[in-house]
């Protein structure tokens, strides 16, 4: 496990499923970690006895949240991954609130924290992980999921618009996105793979079949950690069960 010693990391999102996983793996390989989550939740402290995780519950999306916490603890490095579990019915199915969800919550909460890692700005040398979605790859979207895949789109542009403001500035930031296929045993994951599954008029278990290896918590950590100690990052990465994979 790469080393994060005497380096600060904010994860958004850190209460429950990847957030979750992400902040347990940087926090064992040395980081001080900022949970952010709007609910209270126990981590686990590191196997390894060298970083540590600390909660703040707060809402990511209330237009504060990033200016505080970002001036109280000075990161290193920002990890965004913080946002709604999708509606899944079908277009007909959907009104404008529950279509629209994703952008009010994920892209609000990714534009919110980005900018202010621009404005504020992070320290030298900073990086920054946006997790989007493999959703946001796909030829026809998520049509069981109203706007979440053109949601995960835009947090994909907004991480490459950030890095083009830092150089622009001559902030010595990065700043890189990763879209993860399915993670079934998260929020997200699993409403999505029931779904779907059912659509397909297929048993959950026959269609996870077809996307193994699944992608885990863990597996995600071990992703986040490695771009977090990786001398550069491109400006986006595939994500699933078997690891990364720069995106062109």
């Amino acid at each position: 496990m790469s080393d994060l010693s005497g380096r600060t990391t904010i994860v958004v999102g850190a209460s429950r499923g990847l957030g979750r996983g992400i902040a347990a793996a940087l926090a064992d390989a040395g980081s001080s970690v900022v949970a952010v989550a709007r609910t209270a939740v126990e981590h686990t402290a590191p196997a390894s006895g060298a970083g540590q995780v600390r909660a703040e519950v707060v809402d990511a999306a209330d237009g504060k949240s990033a200016t505080e916490l970002i001036a109280r603890h000075e990161p290193h490095a920002l990890v965004v991954v913080a946002g709604a579990v999708p509606v899944m019915r079908p277009l007909q199915d959907q009104d404008w609130e529950s279509f629209s969800v994703n952008w009010e919550t994920d892209v609000r909460i990714t534009f919110d924290w980005l900018r202010e890692a621009l404005t504020a700005p992070l320290r030298p040398g900073g990086r920054v992980v946006v997790v989007s979605s493999g959703a946001a790859l796909n030829a026809d979207g998520s049509p069981l999921s109203g706007g979440y895949a053109g949601a995960k789109a835009m947090q994909r542009f907004l991480t490459g618009y950030a890095q083009g403001e830092a150089d622009r500035a001559g902030l010595d930031l990065s700043f890189t996105a990763v879209l993860p296929r399915f993670a079934p045993e998260t929020g997200v994951g699993s409403a999505a793979v029931a779904a779907y599954a059912e659509r397909a008029g297929a048993p959950v278990k026959a269609f996870l079949e077809h996307h193994k290896p699944l992608l885990t918590p863990e597996i995600a950590g071990r992703a986040a950690v490695g771009l977090l100690s990786a001398g550069t990052v491109a400006p986006a990465y595939l994500l699933s069960g078997a690891g990364l994979r720069e995106l062109r």
